[in-house]
């Protein structure tokens, strides 16, 4: 790669290497550099600029990043579009992350260019939670480098994801004299908290007495009656291999595989098993909702990943729980991961009266599917939050051409005032953990899946990239994503009017997406538009 101060005239397809905000051009690093971008730094008086240039051994930071994140791919993540050399993978369900260490490390050792960062080994994971980023320090990478890369990724997964799986769970508490019942109850309640934050139902509440013989025959019912896992809080904490739980777990024909684990806290768990499901003596952390060893323990098991001796005695590294006073607690309320994916709406505007048209074109056929269909079908597969659709005119049609589509179709009974009574809507409508809105115009049926990615992955709003926008050649189209701070003012709009007055009021904000094709100004709103689209079906 080439990287130097070279001529504006001399940089046309070069790849600018550093932000320029220069009154009228407001470009950000990263952007190649058009014949119609050269003539706009000229005039706000530029004459030489930093850029890069991609030599023909060079693979773009994008490229780079798309194949080493396509080779992470495995059932239960995501992995998005790339965007600035960086390709993000997420949980698409509540599960346990493996992660192979030595793969990562060797990927990392092949070229300071390409980096891979991953959560920890067995990271309980969350719905759209980060799990893993590749980054592309430079604006490429050479094609052996990244080759190597690749060549360790393709030895064994790197990423394997281990959703949590209905499993029934019996509770065994043992019960001393002095014992309040309140105690008892507090217990149940914490550790439904912790299977329901896995998905699964709750316990089956049990009681024994604190003695071995009496406390084995309840476990005994309790596998009988179909327990996968079975959980036994004594009265009073397990000191020795000798002690209740233990003998109770050894009378019942099971094994004690290891008593005691290096965290803290949770260093009094007991691992038994009878006839191959596990019995969990538990430490007395396990009453409380913080963090402890018995977490790591219980999540596995719920992920059907087996816990064995060996296992427990390797969780010292990094078991030292009770100095991490910023870990989260689940349990007790489930905040948002720090690191998750943004929540994207799309909003499909499809109200309108298509007066230039003669007949509504959303209903118009589109290859063997109404217009709106083929839109919607294009915001399904990118993973949206969520999509909803403002219906307007001859809503009950619309309706019927989205028959069976995971959307909301919402009415907008003023749709005759415009596109700002649309949006007016459709923004209410959003579920109200919306980060953004990508808004759709309902008769653009070829902008693709693809694009919307790459705007999706574009998006983030601490790194100034809070309104994406596609472009081709140098001209911006259609359809926008809209961090959340502008929903109010979008809020305020009145007549037939949008909301591109915003981009030019917050140009700072704005990042360009460059589209393959045409397809962003593409809408199907006159007879004209609609026979070139139907041409295009057939070839002509």
């Amino acid at each position: 790669m080439i990287f130097a101060d070279l001529p504006v005239e001399d940089c046309a397809g070069a790849i600018l290497a550093h932000a320029l905000r220069n009154g009228a051009v407001t470009f950000k690093k990263g952007r190649v550099l058009s014949a119609a971008d050269i003539e706009a730094l000229k005039k706000a008086g530029h004459r030489a600029i930093a850029v890069a240039r991609l030599e023909p051994d060079d693979v773009g930071e994008d490229a780079a990043a798309a194949a080493l994140g396509t080779l992470l791919a495995a059932e239960g993540v995501r992995v998005e579009a790339p965007f600035t050399g960086r390709v993000n993978v997420y949980a698409r369900a509540h599960g346990i992350l493996r992660v192979d260490a030595a793969q990562v490390d060797a990927i990392n050792e092949v070229d300071e260019a390409v980096t891979l960062a991953t959560l920890a080994d067995y990271a309980a994971m969350e719905p759209d939670q980060m799990a893993a980023t590749v980054k592309i320090i430079p604006f490429a990478v050479k094609r052996a480098q990244l080759d190597a890369c690749l060549a360790v990724a393709r030895q064994r997964p790197v990423l394997s994801f281990h959703p949590f799986r209905p499993r029934k769970v019996a509770l065994i508490q043992t019960e001393l004299a002095a014992m309040k019942p309140s105690l008892l109850d507090k217990t149940v309640a914490v550790t439904n908290r912790r299977l329901a934050a896995m998905g699964a139902a709750d316990a089956v509440d049990l009681r024994a007495p604190h003695e071995p013989g009496a406390l084995g025959a309840v476990v005994k019912d309790a596998l009988t009656d179909g327990a996968d896992i079975v959980l036994v809080m004594g009265g009073s904490a397990i000191i020795d291999r000798r002690d209740v739980i233990p003998s109770a777990i050894e009378r019942s024909g099971g094994k004690v595989l290891q008593f005691g684990m290096p965290v803290d806290p949770g260093n009094l768990i007991l691992l038994g098993e009878i006839g191959g499901r596990p019995v969990i003596g538990l430490p007395g952390c396990a009453r409380t909702p913080k963090l402890n060893g018995f977490d790591w323990v219980l999540q596995r098991l719920m992920a059907d990943i087996p816990v064995t001796a060996r296992d427990l005695r390797r969780m010292g590294a990094g078991g030292l729980l009770n100095e991490i006073s910023a870990r989260p607690q689940p349990r007790e309320s489930r905040p948002r991961p720090e690191a998750r994916r943004p929540r994207v709406a799309g909003l499909v505007m499809a109200a309108g009266r298509s007066s230039r048209m003669g007949a509504n074109k959303l209903l118009m056929d589109d290859n063997g599917k109404p217009i709106i269909a083929r839109v919607v079908e294009h915001a399904l597969a990118a993973d949206l939050a969520e999509i909803v659709v403002v219906a307007g005119h001859q809503e009950t049609d619309v309706r019927a051409a989205l028959a069976g589509q995971d959307v909301r179709v919402v009415p907008c009974p003023d749709y005759a005032d415009g596109m700002s009574a649309s949006l007016r809507c459709g923004l209410k409508a959003l579920t109200a953990d919306a980060d953004a809105a990508l808004i759709l115009l309902g008769d653009m049926p070829r902008v693709g899946t693809a694009l919307l990615r790459r705007m999706i992955a574009a998006f983030n709003p601490t790194e100034g990239r809070a309104i994406i926008v596609p472009a081709f050649q140098g001209k911006r189209g259609n359809p926008v994503l809209w961090d959340r701070r502008f929903f109010a003012e979008m809020m305020e709009l009145h007549g037939d009017v949008g909301a591109r007055h915003l981009i030019g009021e917050h140009a700072e904000l704005v990042t360009e997406i460059e589209a393959e094709n045409a397809a962003i100004f593409l809408d199907i709103d006159t007879p004209e538009a609609y026979r070139g689209l139907k041409q295009d079906q057939s070839g002509e």
